[in-house]
């Protein structure tokens, strides 16, 4: 399988398993990684996931060029006709949850590797990880939400000097610009991710998923358009089960179970 999706304590973690191709996506990746998104939004058990990949040279290089030629459909029958194939640039664009993801990123993450790491919430380094969106050097653009989601993760100067270049920086460089928001090394890693991962399950699902999903929308929205969704979320959650079981606990001085309700 080059997609391993293991569940436990209410922490999905994904794993890109083709370290003999630097982790890139060939057609059955891209097919798995579509369906384990689904599988992480519709279960229950599952509250937040871990995206990381096997070895120690690459987290991902992006779609593996070998195995994904170009189509003999043209783009318009792709982008507006019925669903058929789908290439690694419109799956990543449908990779959605609103449960939180943490990229657990352990080496190169080149092109579409890293477009795959900006989809996620959390994005945790290891001091060996690379970073770069290189298509320019040879022609193209990041076609996977590279030029919109690193403008909006980084400030814009940052960005447009890596989207203009095409050079690579390194960990330490992507911890300054704000791309990562922790660097460690390689052997804590995933223990890392996992600790991240184990205090976010812990809080209360709705909350945390109604925070995400705030997060996101506002973003796009005018302060004070933002400030309103915000209340009315608030309001949506004010007599959930999940808080009054928070209150309960505080007053209390005991640890929460929260049941998402």
């Amino acid at each position: 399988m080059p997609v391993t999706l293991q569940i436990e304590d209410h922490v999905a973690t994904v794993t890109l398993d083709r370290p003999e191709a630097m982790n890139s996506l060939d057609p059955e990746s891209i097919e798995q990684l579509k369906d384990i998104w689904a599988e992480i939004s519709r279960n229950p058990e599952i509250r937040v996931a871990i995206l990381t990949a096997a070895g120690t040279r690459a987290f991902c290089t992006g779609a593996d060029l070998k195995k994904t030629m170009p189509p003999k459909e043209s783009f318009a029958e792709l982008h507006y006709g019925p669903a058929g194939a789908e290439s690694f640039a419109s799956v990543l664009s449908k990779l959605h949850t609103d449960k939180p993801v943490i990229a657990a990123i352990n080496g190169y993450a080149l092109g579409g590797g890293l477009e795959l790491a900006l989809l996620c919430d959390v994005r945790i380094a290891s001091t060996q990880a690379i970073f770069s969106l290189p298509e320019v050097c040879i022609g193209s653009i990041p076609g996977a939400g590279g030029t919109q989601r690193l403008i909006r993760a980084v400030g814009r100067s940052d960005a447009m000097l890596m989207l203009l270049t095409g050079e690579r920086i390194d960990a330490a460089e992507a911890l300054r610009i704000g791309l990562v928001s922790r660097v460690v090394e390689p052997e804590q890693l995933l223990e890392s991710a996992e600790q991240l991962a184990y205090k976010i399950a812990g809080n209360a699902p709705l909350a945390v998923a109604a925070v995400k999903r705030l997060a996101q929308i506002g973003i796009e929205m005018p302060l004070a358009a933002g400030l309103e969704l915000e209340q009315h979320a608030f309001g949506v959650l004010r007599d959930s089960e999940d808080r009054i079981e928070g209150r309960k606990a505080f007053a209390e001085k005991r640890k929460p179970q929260f049941r998402g309700r």
